[in-house]
């Protein structure tokens, strides 16, 4: 028989624990709930023959635990102390590309993290059968830590660009709204994630591509059609078309649509798409 003992005070880990075990197929682990003197504690028994098996349950029931009960707490924190000069919106918008990160990184970062809390543990109860779990976390999860602190960095680099970009965008939306109109309309080719600018009279418009002239570019560049936006920000057309021939609507539309907002009118329909796209298959 083997037994482990996690010590805890907090009653909805002590729940959540109690019923992760209750739930288990198995007729070898018992477990009981004892309040002692400083800590509630959750014991389990296994009378099995695979004791193998038994901590490889334990070590996952315990990682998802710690995931689901720790991992915000943590990241808090670490914002907090890092990070304390951002007010509590900015803060909470932080955590949400944190959140975003761990759900949606290429790396898997919520794998990683799951694999680092579940060696720490499996390493531990070699050599231990009491787990003070607030302890646990504060000095044996160091790495899994270290993880989310970089994470955390990432998460304020993304705000910070992500907040450059709209007091970019909302500035030359408030240039645009102010100017006159220099031409009546443009019509714009979009193919392959490039531009070509056509005036009225379906007449070429030159792109400035001189990075001395571009003065409405900003300093991070958000998309490959920067040129092509900045003589949209000379011209400012009354109506932008744009023909969409051989792609979707992406940041770079997306940006125009910010900053030009009801000038711009979506087509992927019409003459002037049919010709490009025509020209593509040729």
């Amino acid at each position: 028989m083997k037994t482990l003992c996690i010590k805890i005070n907090n009653k909805k880990i002590i729940n959540y624990l109690l019923d992760s075990y209750t739930h288990i197929d198995s007729n070898y682990v018992y477990v009981s709930n004892n309040i002692f003197k400083n800590y509630e504690n959750v014991i389990i028994h296994y009378v099995g023959p695979d004791e193998k098996y038994f901590n490889d349950l334990f070590c996952k029931i315990l990682t998802d635990c710690i995931l689901f009960f720790y991992e915000e707490k943590i990241l808090k924190h670490l914002i907090n102390y890092n990070y304390f000069y951002f007010n509590d919106i900015e803060k909470r918008q932080i955590l949400n590309f944190c959140f975003n990160y761990l759900d949606n990184n290429e790396e898997n970062q919520t794998t990683l993290c799951k694999k680092n809390i579940y060696r720490s543990i499996h390493e531990y109860i070699k050599d231990n059968k009491c787990i003070i779990l607030d302890g646990f976390i504060t000095f044996r999860l160091k790495k899994y830590i270290k993880i989310l602190d970089k994470i955390v960095d990432n998460s304020v680099n993304r705000f910070l660009i992500e907040r450059e970009y709209a007091e970019f965008i909302q500035i030359l939306k408030l240039y645009v709204n102010s100017s006159e109109a220099q031409i009546p309309l443009i019509h714009l080719i979009y193919t392959h994630s490039e531009t070509i600018l056509l005036d009225e009279n379906k007449n070429i418009i030159s792109t400035n591509d001189s990075i001395f002239k571009a003065k409405y570019l900003s300093d991070i560049s958000f998309s490959s059609n920067d040129y092509a936006l900045n003589t949209l920000l000379n011209l400012i057309p009354d109506r932008i078309i744009i023909h969409l021939v051989d792609t979707y609507e992406d940041e770079f539309i997306n940006t125009l649509k910010l900053i030009f907002e009801d000038r711009i009118l979506i087509c992927d329909d019409c003459n002037i798409c049919k010709l490009y796209k025509l020209n593509i298959t040729i």
